[in-house]
């Protein structure tokens, strides 16, 4: 017999989430949560989604001979939408930039679960540690990309930050992740979340970023506030916004006719921070 068979329909639909991983995701995530989770997100195999942002440590064929300081010949090359390039003009003119910390950033995004059985699954927290990318402070721009199959699901550290009671089981934030990657974001079509930020014209309320990302091969802009802090040895931004899944063309996860599914809104948090090329 079915496992579940015998049960009543919430019983039933608490085993297809079990089955399905449909506990929770929510951008709201450049991927900036993923993002970062840089509020509220959805549900995959309990999953929802994210967030983004941007990197290359190659010179693109188009790029001076000269490689940007810093660059690391055994890190993957960036996507071939990424501006290398100019990093690499503005570098040989003088000017300064900066190139993002992967392990000093942070892309955070909260998905969280919804329907009728909504409280039959759980939320999650997706994470991206893998941002890259350049930023020419003195032209208040910045150009980042991170992978989408370098995703991390449930970090309890990350959780916990997040307010998400519980830790699941190995087994479930394996299936929320496959769910995620397979069913939701595929990867092998568009691997790539890339982010170019700007300045925003100042309206008295604070720093503000003009965002244009791409998931999914979908480009949607928007403006958000954040927090600048500028060292000795570089900046650090930090910022937290809202994203739908379906502004980008992905199909929220569900299972049940969408009793139990992931909100198709995500929050988004993030951190990243850039330092002196050496």
């Amino acid at each position: 017999m079915r496992p579940g068979a015998e049960l009543g329909a919430a019983g039933r639909a608490a085993t297809v989430a079990d089955e399905h991983g449909v506990t929770a995701l929510a951008p709201g995530a450049m991927a900036v949560r993923r993002a970062a989770r840089v509020g509220p997100p959805p549900p995959w195999r309990g999953a929802g989604m994210v967030a983004a942002l941007a990197v290359a440590l190659l010179l693109a064929a188009c790029a001076p001979s000269a490689r940007l300081p810093g660059a690391d010949e055994a890190v993957d090359a960036p996507p071939a939408a990424f501006p290398q390039a100019d990093y690499a003009q503005a570098a040989a003119r003088g000017e300064a930039v900066l190139r993002v910390e992967p392990a000093q950033s942070l892309i955070l995004v909260e998905v969280r679960r919804g329907g009728s059985l909504g409280h039959l699954g759980h939320d999650h927290v997706v994470a991206s540690h893998d941002v890259h990318g350049y930023v020419l402070p003195d032209a208040g721009r910045a150009d980042l990309h991170f992978r989408l199959d370098r995703l991390v699901v449930d970090e309890p550290a990350l959780r916990a930050e997040a307010g998400i009671e519980g830790q699941p089981s190995a087994a479930a934030v394996a299936g929320t992740r496959a769910n995620m990657l397979e069913k939701t974001l595929a990867p092998a079509r568009h691997p790539h979340v890339l982010i170019r930020a700007e300045r925003a014209p100042d309206d008295g309320a604070g720093p503000q970023l003009a965002l244009a990302l791409t998931l999914n091969g979908v480009t949607r802009s928007l403006t958000v506030p954040v927090r600048l802090e500028r060292r000795a040895d570089g900046l650090e931004v930090a910022g937290r916004t809202v994203l739908r899944q379906t502004d980008f063309g992905l199909q929220p996860f569900a299972v049940l006719g969408g009793a139990l599914r992931v909100e198709d809104a995500l929050a988004i948090r993030f951190r990243i921070r850039a330092g002196a090329m050496r």
